[in-house]
């Protein structure tokens, strides 16, 4: 890897406080310029080329808008630290514009399948029961969940503090129903009660495979899904809901707000 980049993987990780998973997503992307050259003496038109090259995957099936931008993003951070720093004069990534992310109804997973996850399915894995209650009932995303640690959590007034993304704090409320899932351990890690905490990436393979066996067409990401959809129909304040959700635009709060349950089966009926 280059060195450049390394000082800049350092950076982000040190001085920015990025999150492992976010480390991860720079290597990776700043990896897939190695065809084109140095990245400190790419040209706009070698950016262009590859630009060009990130729209198929190697079977030839379309990558996602959404992947193709978050890799965008990623050579967007390398390149602004990198003329901050004076490293180079320019930003060669300038001239790309990002996609517009797949229109996608929010897919919030079912009562059924959740009930699963929280009963059964999780007998004998009661680490993947608390993480999946964390998901469900609280908005936790997968990373948040594995890092969660009792003393994040305040008992007496049924609040928890979550670490997301760039380290940025938030609180949440603590429901009855969750704390009876998460218990009875009340001290180190939550999820491993009190043992050795799972990554975010280890925790949600973890979760994709018990889903995957089970047969529920599901990702963790969807219980997230399933907390927002819920407060949003339930006329909670959008304001409030990005806040707990930990999101910093209200544009990702409008993404899910979807019409409710009840009005489309009252639409359904109206129009037979």
């Amino acid at each position: 890897m280059n060195k450049t980049i390394d000082d800049f993987l350092l950076w982000a990780r040190e001085d920015r406080m990025r999150s492992p998973h976010t480390i991860a997503r720079y290597r990776i992307a700043l990896a897939t310029l190695e065809p084109f050259g140095d990245p400190m003496t790419l040209t706009r038109d070698d950016l262009d080329r590859w630009w060009t090259s990130r729209i198929l995957l190697k079977d030839g099936t379309p990558r996602s808008a959404a992947t193709r931008s978050n890799e965008l993003a990623c050579l967007r951070s390398f390149y602004k630290w990198a003329t901050k720093k004076n490293c180079r004069p320019d930003d060669p990534s300038a001239g790309l514009d990002f996609l517009a992310p797949e229109n996608h109804v929010p897919r919030a997973i079912g009562e059924s399948d959740l009930g699963r996850l929280l009963g059964p399915l999780t007998t004998d894995a009661l680490d993947l029961r608390r993480a999946f209650a964390l998901g469900a009932y609280a908005g936790l995303r997968v990373s948040e969940a594995a890092s969660l640690d009792w003393r994040d959590i305040d008992l007496e007034s049924h609040r928890m503090y979550i670490r997301g993304k760039g380290g940025k704090e938030r609180v949440t409320g603590l429901h009855p129903v969750l704390l009876d899932k998460i218990l009875p351990t009340v001290t180190g890690n939550v999820v491993a009660a009190g043992g050795k905490p799972y990554t975010g990436a280890v925790l949600q393979r973890k979760a994709n495979r018990l889903m995957e066996r089970a047969g529920i067409n599901h990702t963790f990401h969807d219980l997230r899904k399933r907390g927002v959809t819920l407060a949003l129909a339930r006329g909670m304040n959008p304001e409030a809901i990005r806040q707990v959700f930990g999101w910093s635009s209200m544009q990702t709060v409008t993404h899910y707000a979807v019409v409710g349950s009840e009005e489309l089966d009252k639409i359904a009926e109206a129009m037979v």
